[in-house]
């Protein structure tokens, strides 16, 4: 493809890594995923926009990929280009009771920092396997607190390939929502206003959290976290238990045994194979139940 070409030619004028036929499977927690036509991973906001705004210009397909933690990729690949964040700078900056930091910047990395200025209010992230860029997206959230919650503003860019900041209110940011999964903007960066706390009770909090997640969740396997949103009026994990589907299982994608809100990789599974236990889950508790489970994993083909 001629367009994939001359994109391969802008990453290398401008030393973006990137490569042909990379497995997605190596950049996502559930290690599912066929090959990507391209694979770059930008080291800054310039080089990402400068891919971005080629692959509007050229038509491309294109997909922004941050540590792939609510993600599952066909096994057949993604035909155009992903863009990886991991390699986009660490640095977070700000004054006060605010932070601002890059949309590669992971939660946990994020979480440390407030720490280390004595600031409170992010706590609840310290876990979430993600990026910062990815938790804006789904709007993240756990133990009572939400990305919304401590927010500001984002730069992103639009449709147009402009850079544009938008306060927090403006972003359509509900229970694993915003409006960038309605649009095709890319977030660059984000400001959060947190509070001034003891680092000693910071750490403490995020900590005890910490533990509450490895006790609870599946870690030892793959996974891409929550298979399921939360229906009104209850939890997915108990719905799914009460039909005696926990441990249900098709091929090597299973129901967690330790948290059934979870479908984890139990070794050589497919994409299909996950896709067929959550659509067989959504069917039985939705017959069962009346409940109408919605999946909250991405899935891209």
């Amino acid at each position: 493809m001629d367009q994939l070409r001359e994109l391969k030619e802008f990453a290398k004028d401008q030393g973006i890594a990137c490569a042909e036929n990379e497995p997605l499977k190596n950049h996502t927690s559930f290690r599912i995923g066929g090959p990507a036509a391209l694979f770059c991973q930008p080291a800054n906001e310039a080089q990402m926009a400068g891919l971005l705004n080629l692959c509007r210009r050229q038509g491309v397909r294109c997909f922004v990929l941050g540590m792939g933690t609510n993600v599952l990729f066909a096994d057949e690949g993604y035909e155009g280009v992903v863009i990886s964040t991991r390699s986009m700078r660490e640095e977070i900056d700000g004054a006060g009771d605010c932070l601002v930091a890059g949309c590669g910047v992971t939660l946990n990395r994020l979480c440390q920092a407030a720490a280390e200025r004595s600031l409170g209010g992010l706590e609840f992230a310290y876990g979430i396997p993600g990026s910062l860029g990815g938790g804006i997206y789904m709007n993240a959230g756990a133990y009572g607190g939400e990305m919304k919650d401590v927010l500001e503003e984002v730069r992103f860019l639009d449709e147009e390939g402009l850079v544009r900041t938008l306060p927090a209110d403006q972003l359509g940011l509900g229970y694993r929502a915003s409006v960038f999964a309605r649009r095709p903007w890319y977030i660059l960066e984000a400001r959060l206003r947190l509070r001034p706390a003891p680092a000693s009770l910071v750490r403490e909090k995020m900590e005890e959290l910490l533990a509450r997640r490895k006790a609870k969740q599946p870690l030892e396997y793959p996974s891409a976290g929550s298979t399921f949103k939360r229906p009104e009026g209850a939890f997915a994990a108990a719905l799914i238990e009460q039909c005696g589907l926990k441990g249900y299982r098709v091929g090597d994608a299973a129901v967690s045994e330790k948290h059934s809100g979870f479908v984890v990789n139990l070794g050589q599974v497919t994409c299909q194979q996950v896709l067929q236990v959550a659509q067989d889950v959504q069917r039985i508790v939705q017959q069962k139940t009346g409940y109408q489970l919605e999946k909250e994993i991405r899935v891209i083909r």
